[in-house]
């Protein structure tokens, strides 16, 4: 190979290298997002999710907001009660880690095509808009939930679905994003964001409750231990304890929720003018919880209907105290190891009791919605409570006593006479028993000769 030919070939390399190089710079020019994040990059480039104190959000609705106090999230519009912490930090933490899957060049003007008009009336057309702010009130990102993004009819056999959610970063004017998160907790009602625990009694002895709007005593039940079936005090001779209303009270509450908070200053409007009563819960652990019930108002009825409304919720109320042994009473002859372990279980037992014990303290001085149902059965009325004790059916004079035979027969026997017999007297003739004549058949041995002789 010459001199000439080498260079040919170094020229001809040198094209080709600037040619892939066009190519490749070409082929990035069209691949480049027109947002500012590209599918597979977060939505945030840097979240500022451990200065967050505090979050708003805004829907059709209403709002509400969410701020850390003492290092515990709690639901402002509810007068600072504690919030599902879960719910909070997963939305914190699910914008700090959320992936784009698609964006869109749009400005904000074309926000409403993406279901986040903040002018709307109709969540639907409204979406959310959530605002994050830091301890000194300062804004540190605000972010809009629009219309959920639906997946074709072929997506699979049941049809389309839901794949996600339109999202914009308010900060990021370059368009609106994509992503497969479907932020099913995030709500603009306060009630939607309360921590739901509730008190709950455990090995109720006895409850009582009152008549409505007095302080006298409708119906008070006890048992003597926790196996044992609840009993009707004072109830008199004729009054059995209907065991269909007795039975759910053993697990009176132990599995209540509420439906909202009420705030001290809704109270009034929220009652209804009577019908209060108050239930006292006493447990065999030494807790007492007094209740107050009042019924709710009800919801205004619907347009056009005369039918007055039926409330099914009710305000409840409660205080708890509670008298915990100090320490286990030994029993007499235990040997030393089995008073060790009674011990250890006594004191873990203690500890539970008493966390239980300041954990429901908490409830006290709040008024709380919770549905009729969850109260029902504390709700009845004394003769609701009762059956009357039915006596033993009379026994019936013409029907004598009834034997029952082997086999199964039942005998009966004839009825005794309605009637004396009239008494005889001087001139009443006697009474004659006559025996009609009796034909007695002949033998079958002379019936058998009589046949031969006549035969002969």
């Amino acid at each position: 190979m010459n001199k000439r030919q080498v260079i040919i070939l170094w020229v001809i390399a040198i094209i080709l290298g600037i040619s892939v190089a066009a190519v490749k710079l070409t082929q990035k020019d069209a691949t480049k997002s027109a947002t500012n994040r590209a599918p597979g990059q977060t939505l945030f480039e840097k979240f500022p999710a451990s200065d967050i104190a505090s979050v708003a959000v805004k829907g059709a609705q209403g709002s509400v907001t969410l701020t850390r106090k003492d290092g515990k999230w709690v639901v402002a519009e509810r007068e600072a009660y504690p919030a599902n912490a879960s719910y909070v930090n997963d939305f914190i933490r699910t914008l700090d880690e959320l992936k784009v899957t698609r964006g869109m060049e749009a400005g904000p003007s074309f926000a409403p095509r993406f279901g986040m008009d903040e002018s709307a009336t109709k969540a639907e057309a409204r979406g959310l808009t959530a605002v994050f702010k830091d301890a000194s009130g300062k804004d540190l990102a605000t972010v809009s939930l629009g219309k959920n993004i639906e997946s074709g009819a072929d997506a699979g056999p049941m049809g389309g679905g839901a794949v996600g959610r339109y999202i914009r970063n308010h900060a990021d004017e370059s368009g609106f994003y994509a992503v497969s998160e479907m932020f099913p907790s995030i709500n603009d009602e306060p009630s939607r964001w309360l921590e739901d625990d509730f008190f709950s009694p455990e090995k109720i002895k006895s409850i009582s409750i009152t008549q409505k709007d007095k302080d006298d005593i409708a119906w008070k039940v006890i048992r003597e231990t926790e196996d044992a079936e609840f009993k009707l005090d004072g109830a008199a001779a004729e009054e059995v304890l209907d065991t269909t209303a007795a039975t759910p009270l053993k697990s009176l509450l132990s599995y209540a929720r509420f439906n909202d908070v009420v705030p001290a200053a809704d109270v009034a409007g929220r009652a209804a003018a009577d019908g209060k009563r108050k239930a006292v819960i006493e447990t065999f652990e030494g807790f007492n919880y007094t209740i107050t019930i009042t019924p709710a108002k009800a919801a205004a009825p619907a347009a056009g209907s005369d039918a007055p409304p039926a409330s099914e919720d009710v305000l409840l109320t409660v205080t708890v105290s509670a008298e915990l042994p100090k320490e286990r009473k030994k029993e007499e002859g235990e040997k030393e190891e089995d008073a060790k372990a009674k011990d250890a279980a006594f004191t873990e037992r203690l500890k539970t009791l008493t966390d239980k014990l300041n954990k429901e303290k908490a409830f006290e001085g709040r008024t709380f919605l919770v549905a009729k149902s969850t109260v029902e059965a504390l709700l009845k009325e004394r003769d609701q409570m009762i059956t009357k004790a039915q006596p033993p059916a009379a026994a019936d004079a013409n029907k004598g006593s009834v034997q029952e035979l082997p086999g199964g027969i039942v005998a009966t026997p004839p009825p005794a006479p309605t009637a004396t017999p009239p008494a005889r007297t001087a001139t009443t003739p006697p009474i004659e028993a006559v025996t009609p004549p009796i034909a007695v058949p002949p033998l079958e041995e002379n019936a058998e000769k009589k046949d031969e002789e006549k035969k002969e």
